[in-house]
């Protein structure tokens, strides 16, 4: 996939997913002008996230192995409301980090954009990394009836074959320190997308910052 049509196919989904997109700015904790247009277009051209990737398929299949595991579904009205308090307890505890939490319909997709996640060419995390996945993973513990999908991301710099497997890598390292932190392996779906989902300009460093990511994604669990 080309970068080119990469980023046509995000500001598509956006477009898709605007009307239920509601965004917080993760440096002044101010709520966008727009829950709606404002904060789904100015996130696709500035960093933020896209959302769940791996597909519904795979996400049913963990959902059912949950329930099968003893983790009850989610049903009616409680499920809005469940992600609803998890959300503004994510929203409390990274406030200030850099983090944006972006609400979309019942998912909630945490970004991490580079300045916080991997240096380049690395899948090391950062020491600021910690502290924000340990806040992560304080709040996905209390509230254990979602999936979580961790997508990596990286810049276009190196080839498209060795980004790929560095994203997987990326993604891998967040699995394992949130399952070190006590989150059900079970829960956790990780897939690495190299460089083909940017969503700002890989020839600047800003770009490259903000492409080098890592977006969780959490799932209420359903029947």
């Amino acid at each position: 996939m080309s970068s080119r049509l990469s980023r046509i196919s995000i500001m598509f989904l956006v477009a898709i997913l605007v009307a239920g997109c509601e965004t917080i700015n993760p440096y002044t904790g101010e709520t966008q002008t727009s829950k709606a247009t404002k904060g789904a277009l100015i996130g696709a051209a500035a960093g933020a996230v896209v959302g769940l990737v791996s597909g519904d398929n795979a996400v049913e299949r963990r959902q059912h192995a949950l329930i099968g595991a003893g983790i009850g579904a989610l049903a009616g009205g409680g499920i809005g409301y469940y992600m609803d308090v998890q959300e503004a307890k994510l929203r409390q505890k990274l406030e200030g980090t850099g983090v944006s939490v972006t609400r979309i319909g019942d998912n909630i997709t945490l970004n991490m954009p580079g300045n916080i996640t991997f240096e380049t060419a690395s899948s090391n995390l950062n020491g600021d990394f910690y502290r924000v996945l340990d806040g992560v993973s304080e709040v996905v513990n209390e509230y254990d009836q979602t999936v979580i999908e961790v997508a990596g991301h990286t810049d276009s710099r190196g080839s498209a074959e060795y980004n790929l497997g560095l994203s997987d890598r990326r993604a891998d390292e967040v699995g394992t320190y949130l399952e070190s932190r006590g989150v059900m392996r079970l829960r956790i779906i990780t897939v690495g997308l190299g460089e083909d989902m940017p969503v700002a300009d890989n020839s600047t460093s800003r770009g490259q910052l903000l492409n080098r990511r890592v977006e969780l994604t959490l799932v209420p669990v359903t029947g």
